[in-house]
């Protein structure tokens, strides 16, 4: 049965509709900008003022040349691959365990060890002490820089625990009279059950570690060979000397070092567009934290 809409509905929406579609043109724009940017002919590109919303003179593909000639974005490519992986796995498989300890009501202590984990989501120690002690662990110019300081997040542990805490304490109990240990309650009851909520914590992990370079350009000074996708980004937009040596091999290459940085910008950006749509799905799930279907 259809209800009908009344004026003051029918006006919300309508409002509701216009600010989302003003708020989606906003974002696109730029992206878009971008994009035909980096296939225009440089000359024009760089007389054009205002946002390029279709390909000035013939289309070229010559910037996106000049970038996969580059040797750096393959490595790049490769340590932020190596990084999100990593890091995926680390953070979401310690937060599970600190959600699961945390979310236990006979744990005595849960309240006080809570409080003290929040408070260094609102202060913390900085980023000098934090570089020092990444130094004085040895840690600099290696990989672990850029895993261990982020493994734990206090945000990851707060909506982990608050998802299992939604489960009913039957399932448990339930377990516990089959004869399962904390180990298989934690995997084989618990973690299915908040897969919703352990996707999200994997998607906010990867999108935040594929976009990371400063914390690169703290903990590798000079290893450059371990340096993240975006570090070569900065490079190639701050110092467009960067790519002089790719450059070296095309006609006219100063020519098209502004177009070299719009095309590595969608080069470093269009895989986590591509893949962001298909596990958006997740954060919808991830509303519905500790539900079950009896």
């Amino acid at each position: 049965m259809k209800t009908r809409r009344s004026f003051p509905q029918l006006i919300f929406e309508i409002v509701n509709t216009a600010i989302m579609l003003l708020l989606c043109i906003i974002c696109i724009i730029p992206l878009w900008h971008v994009i035909m940017a980096s296939i225009s002919e440089p000359a024009q590109v760089d007389m054009a003022t205002g946002f390029i919303l279709r390909p000035l003179g013939s289309v070229s593909t010559k910037a996106y040349s000049l970038i996969m000639k580059y040797r750096g974005i393959w490595t790049g490519y490769g340590n932020t691959i190596f990084y999100v992986v990593a890091q995926c796995i680390i953070t979401s498989f310690l937060s599970v365990i600190a959600g699961y300890v945390l979310s236990r009501k006979r744990f005595r202590y849960r309240g006080v060890l809570m409080g003290m984990i929040t408070f260094t989501m609102l202060f913390n120690g900085g980023m000098i002490p934090t570089y020092m002690v990444v130094r004085n662990l040895g840690m600099l110019d290696q990989y672990s820089a850029l895993l261990i300081p982020s493994a734990l997040q206090v945000f990851y542990i707060i909506i982990m625990r608050t998802a299992i805490e939604g489960i009913p304490d039957s399932l448990e109990e339930s377990a516990r009279i089959d004869g399962a240990g904390e180990m298989t309650i934690m995997w084989k009851i618990i973690l299915p059950l908040c897969k919703a909520t352990f996707a999200v914590i994997i998607l906010f992990v990867a999108v935040g570690k594929w976009n990371e370079w400063f914390t690169a350009l703290l903990y590798l000074p000079t290893a450059k060979d371990k340096y993240p996708l975006q570090m070569f980004l900065r490079e190639i937009l701050i110092q467009s000397t960067t790519v002089s040596n790719a450059a070296d091999a095309m006609d006219n290459a100063a020519l098209y070092k502004t177009l070299a940085k719009y095309a590595s910008i969608v080069v470093t950006t269009l895989p986590i567009l591509c893949i962001y749509p298909f596990v958006q799905k997740h954060f919808v799930n991830g509303v519905m934290v500790g539900s079950v279907k009896g």
